[in-house]
């Protein structure tokens, strides 16, 4: 088993590196994550410490000669047979038929000896550091097409992963490669590759790695010899098919299905291929599952990268084709406009205008009524309301415990309860047709199951459908945000979410408008072990929901809550959560971050969702994170976001104990903004107008 080291031999962050450091992973239109760390400083650090424990002079030792790649070198070091002229015609035809995109799956690759000892100066000679994101956990080296830069002390330790590097870009396997795919000539300059250790809760979420030149994306496994990899410990390469859609033009578009259809498990020796193809090369790959257990074996280690199209100098070089494949890239993404086809549609509604023209936002006897059907009492005092309003102003984000009444939570937690009981369908087809729930998708998006205002109305409505359709866009509650915040909303965009367990997330998205808006979180989730401390009521303790009934009616128990759960808006450690055992992460917190922002030599700040983890786990404090909300029991939480602000949910664990649930709200809110500057413009005028006229009278008097 590798051994896993939290970043102990990374180099000092200031160091000079240029992109070719850089272990470039995914991207959308909209994010790019590069993780900043040079392998040569990893390497070259970890290499003359270990010799120099070892009490061997580095500077004496001999550099190594580099080594002559020809053919019949390279191709000493696959299988006997794989370049047979049988064998390339079954792999390109398999290949040619394979569904639901062009892939090829190649078994023993290279000679056992050679990749037994790659494993060992794996395990020996390298370290790994644990990156988190909003769409992977990976711990991951750094690039390995530098290997050339590292002394010749250092690369004594790496002689085999340094003949395998170069037997896997040798013009003999490229040009297999290249027939096999009909991609074209591959670039042997340009090498792109590095080692992923995927341990227990360690996943990828679906993209399609679509970035610059790449062509050919591959996995090579180096999962362990003499166990074979069980398909229920997870860790899959799976393969996700994309739908036509055609609008009311016939203009067609692609956008990948929110299930896989190909599913290819790990096992030693193996190669995974796929030609890269922007808006269709989707792929993931599925969590590896510890099921409780502690065992060594279920190490999903692979050498991963991709081969590009040829650089200038090198045969089939074109210039100008890298330019012509992105700007191919953007336009498969924004022709046909697919994203008009994501679900779940906003569905903006305002206000009625009477309500709005009203202008008492103090609370009635009526709206009173209403919102103590649903909402603790002491949320409803002046009291608190002022304070609550006082605090928002400060931090603008609330955090508050024990929101809806122990009444109302009590209906509400045997439902969901009751619901996670019964197993939902695999498919989605299947869950849609016989549920009423429906799948967020692209799953490049996000995936979530979800409900809609108005959507699924019957005679006897769920305490899900009474939050949704009753109380969270009445004009009661409405009142209470405004007295709460200060803000008055003018409009409500409201989903009903359930996050399934090894399924569902949603990856980071900005917020591009001008005007900031308010959020809301009604946390319902039943089930604990998501990381917080102040999981109240979690898992039904019969004890919690005693003292849930006490703090309902006490008023100085309630402020108490309030003022903890201010502090904690603010608070920026990390907050992922683990599991009961304490083994891994099960996600499923809510995170809000920076915008991203250039530093003066342009590269990204700490605010990118690339390096949030690191920097919790490496104790800076400015990792980013403006709020953080872990799942949890009757929770609401409301934060003011700003333009570019990314907001995004973790993938929820297999690991996890239950769903996450909750209900989400976006409000678009009349700061007075506008009246302040209409103001001011009229007092400009009316100034105007006096200079004007006592000019006048000026001349007059001449």
């Amino acid at each position: 088993m590798p051994r896993v080291e939290y970043g102990a031999d990374i180099p000092d962050p200031t160091q000079k590196f240029d992109v070719d450091d850089c272990l470039l992973l995914s991207e959308s239109p909209k994010r790019i994550f590069l993780q900043f760390f040079s392998i040569i400083g990893q390497l070259d650090v970890k290499m003359k410490r270990k010799l120099s424990e070892e009490g061997e002079d580095v500077s004496e030792r001999p550099t190594i000669k580099k080594q002559i790649v020809t053919d019949d070198w390279a191709k000493g070091h696959f299988r006997d047979g794989l370049f047979d002229s049988e064998e390339l015609a079954a792999q390109t035809e398999r290949y040619s038929k394979s569904k639901p995109y062009k892939h090829g799956v190649i078994s023993d690759l290279i000679t056992p000896d050679l990749l037994c000892s790659v494993r060992k100066e794996i395990q020996n000679s390298l370290s790994f550091t644990l990156k988190e994101t909003d769409i992977y956990r990976i711990y991951q080296s750094g690039d390995l097409a530098n290997l050339d830069g590292l002394d010749g002390a250092s690369l004594s330790r790496l002689p085999s992963l340094l003949k395998l590097r170069d037997a896997l870009y040798s013009s003999a396997f490229r040009a297999y490669l290249s027939a096999v795919t009909a991609s074209g000539p591959l670039s042997g300059k340009k090498t792109d590759m590095a080692i992923n250790v995927y341990t227990p809760g360690c996943h990828l979420l679906c993209h399609d790695d679509v970035i610059g030149s790449r062509r050919v994306s591959y996995i090579l496994y180096l999962t362990d010899p003499d166990q074979v990899w069980k398909s229920e410990w997870g860790g899959a390469l799976r393969l996700y098919p994309t739908i036509f859609i055609k609008d009311e033009d016939g203009l067609e578009s692609k956008t990948p299905s929110p299930d896989h259809s190909m599913s290819i498990p790990p096992a030693f020796s193996q190669l995974s291929f796929f030609a890269v193809q922007p808006g269709e090369s989707f792929h993931d790959v599925e969590e590896v599952y510890g099921d409780g257990e502690v065992d060594e074996k279920r190490v999903r280690m692979a050498i991963s990268g991709w081969y590009h199209i040829p650089q200038e100098g090198e045969e089939g070089y074109v210039e100008g084709l890298e330019e012509q494949l992105a700007e191919k890239s953007s336009l498969v993404q924004l022709q046909g406009k697919a994203d008009r086809y994501d679900l779940p549609e906003t569905r903006v509604s305002r206000y009625d205008q009477e309500a709005e023209s009203a202008g008492d936002e103090m609370l009635t006897e009526a709206d009173i009524n209403l919102l103590l059907q649903y909402m603790a009492p002491t949320y409803l005092t002046p009291d608190t309301l002022e304070e609550l309003q006082e605090m928002f102003s400060e931090e603008s984000c609330l955090r508050l415990e024990t929101f809806l009444s122990k009444d109302f939570t009590d209906k509400l937690r045997t439902y969901i309860e009751q619901e996670e009981t019964n197993p939902l369908p695999k498919s989605t087809p299947e869950l849609e047709k016989t549920t009423k729930w429906r799948v967020a998708r692209p799953p490049h998006k996000h995936r979530f199951l979800y409900q809609q205002l108005g959507s699924n109305c019957t005679e006897n409505p769920t305490p899900i459908h009474q939050l949704l359709n009753d109380l969270l866009p009445s004009n009661p509650f409405r009142k209470w945000l405004t007295l709460a915040t200060g803000l008055k909303p003018e409009s409500h965009n409201l989903l009903a979410r359930r996050f399934r367990r090894g399924h569902d997330y949603t990856l980071a998205t900005g917020y591009e408008e001008e005007q900031t808006r308010l959020e809301l979180n009604l946390s319902i989730t039943p089930t604990s072990g998501w990381g917080d401390d102040d999981d109240d009521g979690a898992d039904g303790d019969a004890d919690d929901d005693d003292d849930d009934d006490d703090d309902e009616n006490n008023p100085a128990s309630e402020k108490s809550k309030v003022e903890a759960s201010a502090t904690q808006t603010v608070d920026k450690t990390n907050p992922a959560a683990t599991s009961s055992g304490g083994k891994h992460p099960v996600g499923g917190y809510e995170i809000y971050m920076a915008a991203d922002e250039d530093d003066t030599e342009g590269k990204k700040s700490k605010s990118d969702p690339a390096v949030y983890k690191a920097a919790g786990e490496g104790g800076d404090e400015d990792d980013g994170v403006l709020f953080s909300l872990p799942a949890g029991w009757n929770r609401l939480s409301i934060v003011l976001r700003d333009k570019g602000v990314l907001r995004f949910v973790k993938y929820v664990s297999r690991e996890a104990k239950g769903d996450r649930w909750d209900l989400i709200g976006e409000f678009d809110v009349d700061e007075d903004d506008d009246d302040g500057e209409d103001d001011e413009k009229v007092e400009e005028q009316e100034e105007e107008e006096e200079e004007q006229e006592e000019e006048r009278q000026q001349l007059r008097g001449e």
